[in-house]
């Protein structure tokens, strides 16, 4: 569980009067396991323990998963009395070394720069349109082609299925904390809860199709979507049958983990046409209707994964109160986000997501 040389390389480095290191294990629990550090030199010998997480289970799957747990021991054992003093934390490098990463008062994340222009440009422009014209349709094609082949990586985990199912319901980024974010009088408290409950009851549906595990993004949505503009970077494949140039786009802020359940990510993007739709006509039509029945229709295609239409209620719920959100659009209207509460309702109440009822979604509860 630990890299007994890279530690000891290390401590030699922090120690460099120890004439001896030796580690033994002390014992393991539920969540992880002991090690005892004996670093003897000339002045006595020093006795440390160090501590690793098992990495399935208990929200411990990833790597920055145990990284946080660690970080916030090292700054909170200190200010409980009693409470033994942590003083570091460790990171083992991918070339095996050890180095401290412990003491920061804050963290960043350092990235390329991405070039383009959002996915939400496309979705505003949809409201000037009768129909969606052909560069739309090849966008909405990239779009499904691309996750179609992302979601094709399967991996065996039930733990990892579950938490995906669990964190898009209890999340502090997903439906409860969202909800928790809201301003007082949006929505009534008891509202709040009845649509977590379904989504509770949606978790017990869900849990036996671990099978469905696979690589996603985890926030495919449209501000993190970005077309490459001609000449700056766009890829220039053309088709037999057509004269149009197969669009580009780069991703940014995959989030909550590489494993989980499609329907994440197809309605992170899909929730969008039906919000962008309501707030301008008050219901689903036009090219948002045409684009959120091209994008099942070819992702489907793609996938033969008919079942997603399955589950992507509670998934759809998370996603409605992110759209929803007063703190987030604070342009929806009451009448509009009244409609979007309903539209949960009717997806989290049916039991499979029937495009041709979307309105009826949106108007009353099913």
């Amino acid at each position: 569980m630990i890299n007994e040389k890279a530690l000891k390389a290390y401590l030699k480095k922090e120690f460099p009067d120890a004439v001896r290191v030796d580690i033994r294990k002390l014992g393991e629990g539920v969540q992880g396991a002991g090690f005892l550090i004996e670093v003897q030199s000339p002045g006595g010998v020093r006795e440390y323990v160090v501590k690793g997480l098992f990495p399935e289970g208990l929200e411990h799957d990833y790597p920055a998963d145990r990284a946080g747990v660690f970080l916030l021991d090292l700054d909170e054992f200190k200010n409980l009395p009693k409470h033994v003093k942590a003083l570091d934390v460790l990171a083992e490098m991918p070339d095996g070394s050890i180095k401290s990463i412990g003491g920061g008062r804050e963290y960043y994340l350092l990235m390329e720069r991405a070039e383009g222009r959002h996915y939400f440009h496309d979705l505003a422009a949809f409201s000037e349109k009768e129909r969606l014209d052909d560069t739309d349709i090849a966008k909405i094609k990239a779009m499904t082609s691309y996750l179609a082949g992302l979601h094709s990586v399967k991996k065996e985990s039930r733990h990892l299925y579950w938490r995906k199912i669990r964190d898009t319901i209890g999340h502090g980024e997903c439906l409860m904390g969202v909800f928790d974010t809201y301003p007082d009088g949006t929505i009534l408290y008891e509202e709040m809860a009845e649509i977590e409950k379904k989504c509770v009851d949606w978790r017990v549906k869900l849990k036996h199709k671990v099978k469905r595990l696979c690589r996603i993004h985890g926030d495919f949505h449209p501000g993190n979507i970005w077309f490459r503009e001609e000449g700056k970077g766009a890829e220039k494949h053309r088709t037999l049958n057509s004269k149009l140039q197969t669009p580009d786009f780069i991703l940014l802020d995959r989030s909550r983990g590489p494993w989980g359940e499609a329907a994440d990510d197809i309605t992170a993007l899909t929730i969008n046409y039906i919000f962008f739709s309501i707030n301008h006509y008050g219901k689903v039509q036009g090219p948002y209707l045409e684009a959120l029945q091209l994008f099942y229709n070819e992702y489907i295609n793609e996938t033969g994964d008919r079942e997603v239409m399955e589950v992507v209620a509670p998934f759809y719920a998370f996603r409605g109160a992110v759209v929803a959100d007063p703190v987030f659009y604070p342009e929806v209207t009451p009448e509009n986000r009244k409609k979007i509460f309903n539209f949960m309702h009717g997806v989290l109440d049916d039991e499979s997501f029937r495009i041709d009822r979307v309105n009826e979604y949106i108007n009353n509860r099913v």
